[in-house]
C-alpha cells in the first residue's frame, strides 16, 4: 500500500507507561489506523495496532516511550503508512496541565515544551509524561508541525467564584492555586454534539455532563460555556473514580501524616492509585465491580452505593446552579455502557422533570441518543465522546492558521 497519510493527524496521548494513539481524517472522523502501547519500561511491554482491517498484537520489551514509537511507526510502515516519509499533516498531543500558560491549542516550540514541562509541579503524573511522548515524536517527525491541546482550556474562563479556593489569596497567587478542570475536550466535545442531537442552538442549552471512566468529572455548561466543573487543581478532586477518591476531607492527610506516619509519597500514591472503587472494593474495572456485587460482595456494594451518591451530590448542585437544566449527558466508558449507572444516578427525580427510559436507556446502540422519554422535560442523553477527533481537528485549525 503506498503512503496515504498526507491528509490525517496523527493524535498521540502519552501516558506515564503507555501510548494511545490514532491516525484520523479531522474532516470525517474516519479512523486509518489505531493502538495502544502498555508497560513502557517494563520487563514485558504490550502493543496492539489496528490498522485496514487487521489487529497486530505483540508483546516484547519496550525501554522507553521513544522506543515505543519507533514500535509504532515500524507498525503503520507494515500496514501501508509511512509517517516518515510523505508524513502526516499534523501532530496533536494530549497534555493534561496548561496551568494558566496554556487555554488554547498552541503550537509547540522549545519554548513550549519547556513551559508544559514546569506545569508538572500542577500534574506530577501527567505532564511528564506529556512531555516525554511529545519530544520522542519531534524526533521521530522533526518536520511535521506538531499541537498541543490541553485538558484544562475548556475551563479556562471559569466564572471567578467558582475557579477561587477559599485559602490565603497571596499563597494561591504565588503557587498557581485555582480550579483548572480536566477532561474539557470530552466535555467541549460531548456538549457540543448534544446540542447537534437536540437540533438546538448551544446558546439556549443549561447542561450537566457526566464523564464517567477510569477517572470521572462533571461539568455545568451554560450557553455552551462551562460555569463549574468538579476536577480543580489537580485530577483527584470531585467525583469517585477508579483509584481515585475525589472529594475528601483534607484534614484526613494531616491526620495520616501524624497518627499514621505518611510521608507525601505515600499520600499521593493512596489518593491517586488506592482510593476510589479499587480503595473500597480491591478492583477499580466496573465490570468486574459488577460481577462482585452480583456475586454479593457487601464492599463492592458499598462502593457501588458512594460512587452514585456523589454523582447525585454534584448533580443537585449543578442543577442549582445553572437554575434548571435542559440536558443531561453521559459520556466515556462507564457512562456509555453501564445502564446502571445512569438510571441508578437519575431515579427518583421525575418531579425535576428528569426520567430515564428503561427500554432506551439499555438498548444495544453505540450511537449518540437519547435515553429520556419522548416527552420529558429535561433530555437524558448517552453521547459517545471523541477527544482524538476534537484533538486532531484542533490541530488542523492550528496548523491551517500558520
Amino acid at each position: 500500500m503506498s503512503n496515504a497519510a498526507d491528509d490525517l493527524v496523527l493524535v498521540i496521548n502519552s501516558g506515564s507507561s503507555s501510548i494511545k494513539y490514532q491516525l484520523l481524517d479531522p474532516e470525517t472522523g474516519a479512523v486509518a489506523a489505531s493502538g495502544l502501547v502498555e508497560r513502557i519500561g517494563e520487563r514485558e511491554g504490550a502493543v496492539e495496532h489496528r490498522a485496514g482491517g487487521r489487529t497486530i498484537e505483540r508483546t516484547e520489551a519496550i525501554a522507553d516511550h521513544k522506543a515505543g514509537l519507533q514500535v509504532v511507526f515500524d507498525l503503520f510502515a507494515e500496514t501501508g503508512y509511512d509517517l516518515s516519509g510523505a508524513g502526516v499533516r499534523a501532530v496533536g498531543h494530549r497534555v493534561v496541565h496548561g496551568g494558566e500558560v496554556f487555554y488554547e491549542p498552541t503550537l509547540i516550540t522549545d519554548a513550549v515544551v519547556e513551559e508544559i514541562s514546569k506545569l508538572s509541579a500542577l500534574a506530577p503524573l501527567h505532564n511528564p509524561a506529556n512531555v516525554t511522548g511529545i519530544e520522542s515524536t519531534r524526533e521521530l517527525l522533526p518536520g511535521v508541525p506538531q499541537v498541543a491541546v490541553f485538558d484544562t482550556a475548556f475551563f479556562h474562563g471559569l466564572p471567578e467564584a467558582a475557579r477561587t479556593y477559599a485559602i490565603d489569596a497571596k499563597v494561591a497567587a504565588a503557587h498557581g492555586i485555582r480550579r483548572y478542570g480536566f477532561h474539557g475536550t470530552s466535555h467541549e466535545y460531548v456538549s457540543g454534539q448534544v446540542a447537534q442531537v437536540l437540533d438546538r442552538d448551544p446558546e439556549t442549552l443549561r447542561q450537566i455532563v457526566f464523564h464517567l471512566g477510569n477517572g470521572a468529572s462533571a461539568s455545568a455548561i451554560r450557553g455552551g460555556k462551562p460555569i463549574d466543573t468538579s476536577m480543580g487543581l489537580t485530577p483527584l478532586e470531585g467525583l469517585v473514580m477508579g483509584t481515585r477518591g475525589g472529594d475528601i476531607d483534607p484534614g484526613i492527610i494531616g491526620h495520616l501524616v501524624r497518627s499514621a506516619h505518611f510521608d507525601i509519597d505515600r499520600i499521593e500514591e493512596l489518593l491517586n492509585r488506592n482510593s476510589g472503587i479499587k480503595g473500597l472494593s480491591g478492583v477499580n474495572d466496573f465490570r468486574e465491580l459488577q460481577r462482585l456485587i452480583d456475586a454479593g460482595d457487601a464492599a463492592a456494594r458499598l462502593a457501588y452505593d458512594v460512587y452514585i451518591h456523589r454523582l447525585r451530590r454534584y448533580l443537585g448542585g449543578y442543577l442549582i446552579e445553572l437554575g434548571g437544566v435542559d440536558a443531561i449527558t453521559f459520556t466515556a466508558g462507564v457512562g456509555e455502557n453501564s445502564p446502571q449507572v445512569r438510571a441508578d444516578a437519575l431515579a427518583g427525580l421525575s418531579g425535576f422533570g428528569i426520567e430515564v427510559d428503561p427500554a432506551r436507556n439499555t438498548a444495544a446502540n453505540r450511537s449518540a441518543r437519547l435515553i429520556s422519554p419522548p416527552d420529558a422535560p429535561v433530555a437524558v442523553l448517552v453521547v459517545p465522546t471523541n477527544e482524538e477527533l476534537a484533538i486532531a481537528r484542533a490541530a488542523r485549525q492550528v496548523v491551517s492558521e500558520r
